[in-house]
């Protein structure tokens, strides 16, 4: 017996099928995960580094606003991925 996630993933799939990736098309999206983890990991080392600056120097105002800064940076950079696997999926690069 199947669940009802099973059926409606069912039925999404007959209505609006995945469309298939090449082997290219894999491999651009690895190296875009890749690109874009390392830009993250890179974001977040410089913008912790300042959190923990001014958390030892009492700023906690400073604190809030380095990491809203950093929230919102990874949002552009994930919003920025996306897009781009999207070009990718639907061959546009």
């Amino acid at each position: 017996m199947k669940s009802a996630y099973e059926l409606a993933m069912e039925r999404l799939s007959r209505s609006n099928p995945l469309p298939k990736l090449t082997p290219q098309q894999k491999q651009q999206l690895a190296e875009l995960d890749s690109q874009y983890a390392a830009k993250t990991a890179e974001l977040e080392i410089g913008l912790r580094d300042q959190m923990e600056k001014a958390a030892a120097r009492g700023d906690f105002e400073g604190y809030a606003r380095l990491e809203e800064q950093l929230a919102a940076e990874r949002k552009a950079l994930q919003a920025t991925l996306e897009e781009k696997k999207e070009q990718v999926r639907q061959g546009k690069t």
